[in-house]
C-alpha cells in the first residue's frame, strides 16, 4: 500500500510536467501508473488542475478537493441536507466508505464531466480496459480468490492514505479561504497549504506531499526536489506546519467561519 502511494504521487508529478523533461514521458508513465493507482491520468490531471487554479476560492467551484461549506451556506441549508453534509464529514465515511467510492466506483466514469467532450470518456475507458486485462491475467495466473485477498486490502489502505494526505494538505485550522476580489494564488498557495511534517520513512512513502504548499506554489519542483526548497529558504519551514499528532485534531474540523477566519467544527458553529 506504501509503494502503491508513492506510485500516486509519481502519478501526480508527471501530471503536472514535473517528473521527466519530456512530456511524452510524463504523459505516457502517468497514464501507465493510473492503471495500478485506478486513476484516468488525463482525466485526474483535467480535474486537479483545477483544484491547483482555485483552490480556497469560495466562488469557485469546489472540484478535485474535499467538499468545504461556510458556516452561512451550512446554516441555509434545508435540514435534510444539513444532515447529509454532516454524513459526508464523518470519519468513516470520508477515510473509509469515501476511498473505496473514489478508486473503485467513481474512476470508472468521468462522472459530472459527461459532456465535456471525449478526452474524459477517452481517458476513463482506456484505463478500465487497461484494468480488466490487468487484473483477468493476475487472476488466471493466481486464481480469483487470492488475488482479491490480496490486492483488495492494498488498494483500499492506499485509498484511505491517499485521501487523508489530501484532507490534511488544506483541511487544517489557519487555513485560507477567500472570496474573489481578495484571493490570490500565491497567498492561497503558501497559507491554504500545509506543511506536513512527517517522519522520515512516511516523507519517502508520500514522496514529500507534505511540503504542499511549495508544491502548489510551484507545480513544476519534483518531488524530489521539495526538501531542497525548504534547506534553501529555512522561512517556509514553519509556514502552516502540522506534525502527524497534530494532524489528527483537524478531523473535527467541518466549516469554514467567516468571521473568525478559521475552520470550525459543528460543534463551534453551533454555539
Amino acid at each position: 500500500a506504501g509503494f502503491l502511494v508513492r506510485l500516486f504521487m509519481i502519478q501526480h508529478d508527471c501530471s503536472h510536467g514535473a517528473f521527466f523533461p519530456s512530456r511524452r514521458a510524463n504523459d505516457w508513465v502517468g497514464r501507465a501508473i493510473g492503471v495500478l493507482t485506478l486513476t484516468p491520468f488525463d482525466f485526474w490531471r483535467h480535474t486537479h488542475r483545477h483544484h491547483h487554479a482555485h483552490s480556497g476560492n469560495l466562488d469557485r467551484p469546489r472540484i478535485g478537493g474535499i467538499d468545504t461549506l461556510t458556516v452561512e451556506e451550512f446554516c441555509a441549508l434545508p435540514r435534510k441536507e444539513r444532515l447529509r453534509y454532516r454524513l459526508y464529514r464523518h470519519p468513516f465515511v470520508l477515510f473509509a466508505l469515501g476511498p473505496a467510492y473514489i478508486f473503485l466506483l467513481d474512476n470508472r466514469l468521468p462522472v459530472g464531466f459527461m459532456r465535456a467532450g471525449w478526452m474524459p470518456w477517452l481517458s476513463t475507458m482506456a484505463t478500465n480496459a487497461a484494468i480488466l486485462v490487468l487484473v483477468a491475467t493476475m487472476m488466471w495466473l493466481v486464481g480469483i480468490g487470492p488475488f482479491l485477498l490480496v490486492q483488495l486490502p492494498i488498494t483500499l489502505l492506499a485509498g484511505t492514505i491517499g485521501v487523508w494526505l489530501f484532507y490534511v494538505q488544506h483541511q487544517f485550522e489557519d487555513t485560507f479561504w477567500e472570496h474573489d476580489p481578495d484571493w490570490t494564488f500565491q497567498e492561497s498557495a503558501l497559507h491554504g497549504s500545509s506543511h506536513y511534517d512527517l517522519p522520515g520513512i512516511l516523507r519517502w512513502f508520500t514522496a514529500n506531499i507534505g511540503v504542499h504548499h511549495v508544491h502548489h506554489l510551484c507545480t513544476r519542483i519534483p518531488f524530489y526536489r521539495l526538501p531542497d526548497v525548504l534547506r534553501d529558504h529555512p522561512e517556509l519551514r514553519g509556514i502552516g506546519r502540522l506534525t502527524l499528532w497534530q494532524s489528527l485534531a483537524s478531523v473535527r474540523l467541518t466549516l469554514w467561519d467567516e468571521e473568525k477566519r478559521r475552520l470550525v467544527s459543528f460543534r463551534e458553529a453551533n454555539a
